[in-house]
């Protein structure tokens, strides 16, 4: 026998090996990335729950859990186009997209912060009703389609004359995303958490269910109050001044958040050149 030429073999399917489990890793990664902070995280650690009690129904031997188990399993794939629908659509739209901070240069994240403050105070003043949802980890597109096409750089100007009465964008919400209002006249899913104080309104509600359904902050100015809120991983923050929105908008989009996202992103880069030369 060959010991050269079964050497060779050997290195080879350990190679394979090798390569196969990290193209496996990584689309489970980028799997995860996708879904991460949209309500397709809870569903995926559902189903991770169920297969672990079928493993475990499996081996207690309690024959017909597993019965059951297995006509669910028979029909995972299904179940799972049926239920990530949204997510496999909204993934391969984000294919080649640039992430949320890759188009906001550092310096713009406390420009942003500056106008979208100013915009909230003056239409609490002015009492005029606003929601502003601002795009994180997840992709808005989709939402952003559903409204009026706008396009525009974020100013306060522009964000205030987007909600002035009887024009035909206020009623509804506008979608920032990488810097840009992108959308107005938007109308998002309203909560269903029926621990929220009844007297909330649509606006409230939509925020709240808005950030429940996709990572994204969102931004509230109350028509009748002028009382400003804030909400975020479906969490409602209300009755904030301008100082603390200000505050609160940093710690999401300013320029250390950027920095941050930035040198995370560098790393990813360094550890992916590193794998590709071998260091």
């Amino acid at each position: 026998m060959d010991l050269g030429l079964l050497a060779d073999n050997t290195v080879w399917k350990v190679l394979a090996a090798v390569a196969d489990i990290l193209v496996v890793s990584y689309l489970i990664y980028r799997v995860l990335l996708l879904i991460r902070g949209t309500r397709a995280q809870q569903v995926l650690v559902g189903l991770a729950l169920v297969g672990i009690a079928f493993f475990a129904s499996k081996f207690l031997q309690l024959h017909t859990l597993s019965w059951i188990f297995d006509n669910f399993i028979g029909s995972f794939l299904l179940l799972v186009i049926v239920v990530f629908q949204h997510d496999i659509r909204r993934g391969l739209s984000r294919v080649g997209r640039r992430p949320f901070f890759g188009g906001v240069a550092y310096g713009q994240g406390a420009y942003l912060v500056d106008e979208l403050t100013r915009a909230a105070e003056a239409m609490s003043r002015d009492k005029i009703g606003a929601i502003i949802l601002l795009e994180r980890e997840a992709d808005l597109s989709e939402l952003a389609e559903t409204g009026i096409r706008i396009d525009g750089r974020v100013s306060t100007g522009l964000i205030v004359q987007t909600f002035m009465p009887p024009g035909p964008l206020h009623d509804g919400a506008a979608i920032i995303q990488q810097g840009r209002l992108t959308a107005g006249a938007v109308f998002l899913p309203l909560t269903q958490n029926p621990r929220l104080d009844p007297s909330l309104g649509t606006r409230h509600r939509a925020a709240v269910g808005a950030t429940e359904e996709v990572d994204a902050v969102a931004i509230v100015v109350s028509e009748e109050r002028g009382q400003i809120s804030i909400a975020e991983g479906g969490a409602l923050t209300r009755d904030l001044d301008p100082a603390m929105l200000r505050k609160v908008l940093t710690r999401y989009f300013g320029p250390r958040t950027v920095r941050v996202a930035k040198e995370r992103r560098t790393d990813d880069k360094r550890r992916d050149s590193g794998r590709q030369t071998g260091v």
